[in-house]
C-alpha cells in the first residue's frame, strides 16, 4: 500500500468563458520515505495538485473527478472539519509564497506555537522550546531573539525558513513542498534540502517536491514527474528521466536549464509548443522600448554606491543607549558602468535586497551616498527633484504576489508608471504599449484584462518585469527576478533582458541566489555576507578562482545538475 495515491484526478476552474482544466486525468503514487519531484512550466498545474490534495483549491476550483488516498484512507471529499484534522498532523505543507502564508499581525512565536499546540500534545513553555528548536533546525540565527519578531522583520529567505518550520512542527507523515527553496540562497538551500532528505529517510516521511529548480530535482528526488498544461508528460526514476528523457517536452525543458560550468551567449529556449503563443522576436531598434529618452552615454560609472551603511531598529526606546539595532548594510561600496550587469550574491539576510532598496530610494541610508550619473540621490529634496531620476531607475521586486495591487487589472498595473511619468500621448497609445509589453514577456495581450490572482507565481513575475520596463529605464534593479520562474520562462525572460541590454545599453543590478543564472547574466559579481561586501570580481574569475573563503563555500554548495548531454551550445568568449 502506497503512502499517497492519486487516481484519475481532474481539476477544473469554471468561469464565464468556459471551464478550464488545470489538471487532466492525473495518476501517481508516493511511497514512504520517497521524494517525488514535480516539474514543469509555470501554470502547468504543479501547485494545483498540492492544493487539491489538502483541499485548499482557490474558488471556483474544484475536483471534477478522481480520488486521493493517504495510507489507504480516502481524504478527497472529506468535510472541512475532518480535513483540518489531516492538515498539519498528517500532511505538512510548505507554501510557495512565505509573505502571504504568514500573518503580519502576529509574531513568529505565536504562529509557530499555535501550530505546534494544534497538532501535537505540547503546550505552553514546552511548545515554545519546540518552536525555537525548529527555527534553529531550519538555519535561523539567534532563534531565541528572532522568534519574538514579526514576519516583516525577516528577509524573504528567512520568512521561507519560518514557513518550513511551521510545516514540520506537527511531525507529518507526508510533506508537500511547493517551491520550498525559491527564496533561499545555496547555503540555506543545501541545509533545508538535507533536512527534508533526512526527514524522509529516517522517519519514512513521503514528500511531493514541487519545484522549477532542476538542480534540486537532480540531487534530492527519487523519482520525477514532468507536467505540461495539466498533463503528465513523463514519470520515472530521476536518473532515467533527466539522463535519458523520452518525451520531446522533457528534452527541451532539460536543455533550458542554466549551465553552471560555462557561460553561454544565449539561453536555450523550450521548443516544444503545442499551440501558438510564443513571444515574437524584438526588433529593438524600431521598437517603442528603443525610443527611450535620455539614452545618452555617460563617462564614468553610471551608478556609484559609496560607503553605504543602514541599520534597522529592532527594539525602540526613548533613550538611545537602550535601543537595539540590526546592521543591514555595513560600509558597502561598488560601482556599475553603463551597459554592465552587476550581480550581488550571498545568503539570505546578507543585505542584498536592502542595498537594492537604498539605491531605489525606498530606504534612506544612515551613512554614505548613492550617486547616479554624477548626481547624489541622497542629497535630493522633494519629489520634484527625485521624479526624473525615478523614471531612470526601476525595480523588479522579489515577491510578485505582494508587489501588485490585487484590485487592479494587469493592463492598469503596467500602464500606471506610463501615466505617472507621462510617457505616452494618449490612452490609445498606452493601450498599445501595454499590449506590446505583455506580448514580449510571453503572456499575450489578453492577459491585460485579468487580475493578478488569475496568474501563477511565474506569470505574475513576468507582469512585474513588464511593469518595470514600462518607463524605459536606464538602470534596472532586479531583485530575484527569476526566483518564481520555471526554466523555460526563465530562459525567455533572461534572453529578453540580454536583448534589451545589448540594444539599449540597459544597465542592471542583478540580485539572485541562483548561481548558474548569475554566471550567465553578469559581467561582475559582488559577494555579500552579514551586510558587508566581501569581494568584487569579474564573473569567470569569481567562479574559477574566488579569493574569499566565503565565496569558495558558496560556489562549492551550488547544486550540480546531472542531466542529459547539452553539447553544441554556443559558449561566450
Amino acid at each position: 500500500m502506497s503512502l499517497l495515491e492519486v487516481r484519475n484526478l481532474r481539476i477544473e476552474y469554471p468561469s464565464r468563458r468556459g471551464v478550464m482544466a488545470a489538471v487532466k486525468d492525473l495518476s501517481f503514487t508516493i511511497e514512504k520515505g520517497e521524494i517525488l519531484g514535480v516539474v514543469g512550466e509555470s501554470g502547468a498545474g504543479k501547485s494545483t495538485i498540492g492544493n487539491a490534495i489538502i483541499d485548499l483549491l482557490s474558488p471556483p476550483g474544484r475536483i471534477a473527478r478522481g480520488d486521493v488516498f493517504l495510507n489507504g484512507q480516502q481524504i478527497s471529499g472529506l468535510s472541512p472539519q475532518e480535513m483540518r484534522k489531516v492538515r498539519g498532523a498528517h500532511i505538512g505543507f510548505i507554501f510557495q509564497d512565505p509573505m502571504t502564508s504568514l500573518n503580519p499581525l502576529f509574531t513568529v512565536e505565536r504562529q509557530l506555537v499555535e501550530t505546534i499546540e494544534a497538532n501535537t500534545e505540547l503546550r505552553g513553555d514546552a511548545a515554545v522550546v519546540r518552536a525555537i528548536e525548529l527555527m534553529a533546525a531550519v538555519g535561523i540565527p539567534q532563534p531565541e531573539i528572532r522568534i519574538k519578531q514579526y514576519p516583516h522583520q525577516f528577509s524573504g529567505g528567512m520568512r521561507q525558513r519560518v514557513v518550513i518550520a511551521i510545516a514540520l512542527s506537527g511531525d507529518p507523515e507526508f510533506l508537500i513542498a511547493d517551491e520550498p527553496t525559491t527564496a533561499l540562497d545555496v547555503s540555506i538551500q543545501d541545509q533545508i534540502l538535507e533536512l527534508i532528505k533526512t526527514l524522509c529517510k529516517e522517519r519514512q516521511v513521503g514528500c511531493m517536491l514541487v519545484t522549477h529548480d532542476m538542480g534540486v530535482v537532480s540531487n534530492v528526488t527519487d523519482r520525477v514527474a514532468v507536467m505540461y498544461r495539466g498533463d503528465l508528460m513523463e514519470i520515472g526514476p530521476t536518473a532515467d528521466v533527466l539522463g535519458n528523457p523520452q518525451h520531446p517536452y522533457t528534452k527541451s525543458l532539460i536543455a533550458a536549464v542554466p549551465r553552471s560550468d560555462v557561460k553561454l551567449v544565449r539561453f536555450p529556449l523550450v521548443s516544444y509548443i503545442e499551440e501558438a503563443g510564443e513571444s515574437s522576436t524584438l526588433d529593438l531598434k524600431h521598437h517603442w522600448l528603443g525610443q527611450a529618452q535620455d539614452q545618452r552615454s555617460y563617462d564614468g560609472a553610471l551608478l556609484r554606491v559609496e560607503n553605504v551603511s543602514l541599520r534597522f531598529v529592532t527594539k525602540d526606546s526613548l533613550f538611545e543607549s537602550r535601543r537595539q539595532y540590526v546592521q543591514a548594510n555595513n560600509d558597502v561600496s561598488f560601482e556599475i558602468h553603463e551597459g554592465e550587469t552587476f550581480g550581488l550574491v550571498g545568503e539570505s539576510g546578507s543585505g542584498k535586497s536592502t542595498i537594492a532598496r537604498v539605491i531605489a530610494g525606498l530606504y534612506p541610508p544612515n551613512e554614505g551616498k548613492i550617486v547616479f550619473e554624477g548626481i547624489d540621490l541622497t542629497a535630493l529634496k522633494g519629489e520634484s527633484e527625485r521624479r526624473p531620476l525615478r523614471r531612470q531607475m526601476q525595480m523588479v521586486f522579489q515577491n510578485p504576489y505582494s508587489s501588485m495591487n490585487p484590485r487592479m487589472k494587469v493592463a492598469d498595473i503596467i500602464a500606471e508608471p506610463i501615466r505617472f511619468h507621462k510617457l505616452a500621448e494618449n490612452e490609445r497609445q498606452i493601450e498599445q504599449i501595454v499590449a506590446d509589453l505583455l506580448d514580449h514577456v510571453g503572456l499575450g495581450r489578453m492577459a491585460g484584462f485579468k487580475y493578478p490572482h488569475e496568474f501563477s507565481g511565474g506569470q505574475r513575475q513576468r507582469i512585474s518585469i513588464a511593469r518595470a520596463l514600462a518607463t524605459r529605464p536606464r538602470l534596472l534593479i532586479c531583485d530575484e527576478p527569476t526566483s518564481a520562474l520555471d526554466v523555460s520562462v526563465q530562459a525567455q525572460i533572461l534572453n529578453l533582458l540580454k536583448d534589451l541590454q545589448d540594444e539599449l545599453k540597459l544597465t542592471m543590478l542583478f540580485i539572485s541566489h541562483d548561481l548558474p543564472v548569475i554566471r550567465q547574466m553578469c559581467d561582475r559579481i559582488g559577494v555579500m555576507q552579514k551586510g558587508a561586501l566581501l569581494e568584487v570580481a569579474p564573473t569567470e574569475q569569481l567562479f574559477t578562482a574566488p579569493s574569499h573563503e566565503y565565496s569558495r563555500k558558496l560556489i562549492s554548495l551550488m547544486p550540480e545538475f546531472k542531466g542529459m548531454s547539452r553539447d553544441g551550445l554556443q559558449i561566450a568568449g
